[in-house]
């Protein structure tokens, strides 16, 4: 399935059905009077967070939605029945944007959670309606009042435990096949991944979320590379591996530029709690091993974890670190 994060749709509420002009007829009832129904309600359009979804590919296929007109009201003081409702299913994690792309209208962060988006037209009145002590027999009824129409931008954030960060070829996508049954695609070299991809890694009897973001490098926060559309992917994750790879030749270097990144886009990326570890140590030398990790500690400030997901060493240190986090925030949301 292809991966699609932002998508353009336009959707209609159902007009209201018109109201009906009827007198009521029988057999010796000279004069029965009005008895027209009123028009039903417009079909709404809802949005809905569904599980199962993690894309919104289904949006570039089709892009226009439209809730039904009400039923027409009757003679006999029949109420047209309403019009059928549209409803838009979306991933865990959407946002609906005004047509600028910058007007928040909802954001779907629960499965099950339901937004009316547009609501349908009321339905006209009947001549019933009207009928008054000085107007027996009324030969107007209302039309329906029209429905809302509106252009929408659907943006999706996905929702994970942990997020990945890195400069392109840190060892993301090969550390998320090596700990979770996802299969991204792993290349040698830079960009292989396009699109975030996610997947579920387990501690013992826990299991968490991890998502991969394509690499990050220098300006991408101003729109270079491909790191910076999917930058928002990780704004919702709440704890962050930051991988820097061994074969680097200034690892501090590579540490510094992405922690600039995470700095310039805001959203506090910059602040949530980092695990930092020092990957693809399988290329390396003990000597080598030893020099890059002090370099990386006197920049970071911190001891770096030492990984290869290739040879798995330490990977499940890292894992345990990452939960250990993971743990830790639960216990302080509890606490509040």
């Amino acid at each position: 399935m292809k991966f699609l994060d932002q998508a353009k749709v336009y959707v209609r509420s159902g007009d209201g059905g018109a109201g009906a002009v009827s007198f009521h007829r029988a057999k010796f009832i000279e004069f029965g009077g009005p008895d027209g129904g009123d028009g039903g309600r417009g079909g709404d359009v809802f949005i809905e967070a569904v599980a199962g979804l993690n894309t919104l590919i289904d949006y570039r296929y089709q892009q226009h939605f439209r809730a039904k007109t009400g039923m027409h009201g009757m003679g006999r003081n029949r109420t047209g029945g309403k019009g059928d409702d549209v409803t838009l299913r979306v991933p865990v994690g959407t946002q609906v944007f005004d047509e600028n792309n910058e007007t928040l209208i909802c954001d779907l962060t629960e499965i099950g959670q339901v937004v009316r988006i547009a609501a349908g037209g009321n339905g006209g009145f009947g001549n019933a309606y009207f009928k008054t002590s000085v107007n027996q027999a009324p030969r107007r009824a209302n039309p329906g009042q029209e429905g809302e129409e509106l252009t929408l931008w659907l943006r999706l954030k996905l929702i994970a435990d942990a997020g990945l960060v890195g400069l392109p070829n840190a060892g993301k996508s090969t550390f998320l096949a090596s700990v979770t049954r996802a299969r991204p695609k792993i290349a040698d070299y830079p960009f292989t991944t396009l699109h975030p991809g996610l997947g579920v890694a387990h501690v013992g009897d826990q299991e968490f979320v991890i998502a991969d973001i394509p690499g990050l490098i220098e300006g991408a926060h101003e729109g270079v590379g491909i790191g910076d559309r999917f930058l928002g992917h990780i704004e919702r994750t709440r704890v962050l591996l930051h991988l820097v790879s061994g074969t680097e030749e200034d690892v501090a270097l590579a540490y510094r530029t992405v922690r600039t990144e995470l700095e310039a886009y805001g959203e506090g990326l910059d602040e949530k709690p980092e695990v930092l570890a020092l990957s693809k140590i399988d290329a390396l030398t003990p000597e080598e091993r030893e020099e890059k990790r002090a370099a990386l500690a006197a920049e970071a400030g911190r001891e770096p974890m030492l990984m290869s997901a290739v040879s798995r060493e330490n990977l499940s240190d890292v894992l345990v670190a990452l939960h250990r986090e993971i743990v830790g925030l639960d216990a302080e949301d509890d606490e509040r």
